[in-house]
């Protein structure tokens, strides 16, 4: 199935085919009113942790360790993207973070990650629940009872 994520920064102007407008940053973002944002959620759990937002944004790491750590720790709660990945089911999803440069921020690695663990459920719902029944399956004719 195909599933629809955008990202979005926060200070562009909502607009309807967003779907489900979801920040996903653990800061709110300066100079903004909730009202005027037309928010679905605030959702903090899925952003990266606040010490390895502080390590990347000081410079302490590059992109790529930032990157690396960041898929490590979705990896280790992938309970976080559950909420994310029903708003996904439900139609377009739109993830939003107050940063400049999305292409180096944490939400196309967020949605790579919400489309994998979408990917993977789906795929365990095309394996059937039990092996086929085979008991009804005779090799040898069975002689007529008398």
């Amino acid at each position: 199935m195909s599933y629809d994520i955008a990202i979005k920064r926060i200070y562009q102007a909502p607009e309807l085919e967003d779907g489900a407008r979801i920040l996903v940053d653990r800061l709110w973002p300066r100079g903004k009113r909730r009202e005027s944002l037309a928010l679905t959620d605030w959702y903090r759990d899925a952003s990266p942790s606040p010490a390895l937002r502080r390590q990347y944004h000081q410079g302490e790491i590059s992109a790529s360790v930032f990157a690396a750590r960041y898929r490590g720790e979705l990896r280790d709660d992938l309970d976080c993207l559950l909420p994310l990945m029903r708003h996904a089911r439900q139609g377009r999803l739109t993830l939003l973070s107050a940063l400049r440069n999305l292409d180096a921020s944490h939400l196309p690695i967020l949605k790579e990650a919400i489309l994998r663990a979408l990917e993977n459920e789906d795929a365990g719902d095309l394996e059937p629940a039990s092996p086929p029944c085979s008991g009804h399956i005779i090799d040898k004719p069975v002689p007529p009872r008398s």
